[in-house]
């Protein structure tokens, strides 16, 4: 399996409800550097698993609709904790919405997963992996 991986940011403030959270059941931040990796089981024509630049663009959009938000105040995030594992879904299922979109190229189409990593600091992170 073939696989290249992209970076980027977003920065978001939340809560948690449940006792297991602990202090972070108050408002708080949180800074995430993102890796989506891109995975095929062959390059496609061109020798690429995908276009690194249109794999970069279509990350940053999906971020910008995060980035710099509280999540309690967004209707869709209503009664969810935002965890950091919850939030890779929502990464991964919105880029997978690009990629069937065609934002990536037809040649994108190729794809057959994708892993979606958040991490919030040197020590801690989650992803989340679904097939294409």
């Amino acid at each position: 399996m073939f696989s290249v991986t992209v970076r980027d940011s977003m920065m978001i403030a939340h809560s948690f409800r449940g006792e297991v959270f602990g202090p972070a059941q108050q408002l708080h931040g949180a800074t995430y550097v993102v890796d989506a990796t891109f995975r095929r089981p062959e390059l496609d024509a061109d020798n690429l698993v995908v276009d690194i630049g249109r794999a970069a663009e279509q990350l940053h959009a999906v971020l910008s609709e995060l980035n710099y938000r509280n999540l309690d105040e967004d209707e869709e995030f209503a009664g969810v904790n935002t965890s950091t594992e919850a939030l890779a879904r929502v990464v991964a299922d919105r880029l997978a919405g690009r990629i069937a979109g065609g934002a990536l190229g037809e040649q994108a189409r190729g794809l057959a997963g994708l892993v979606v990593t958040l991490r919030e600091s040197h020590i801690a992170w989650a992803s989340y992996e679904r097939v294409l």
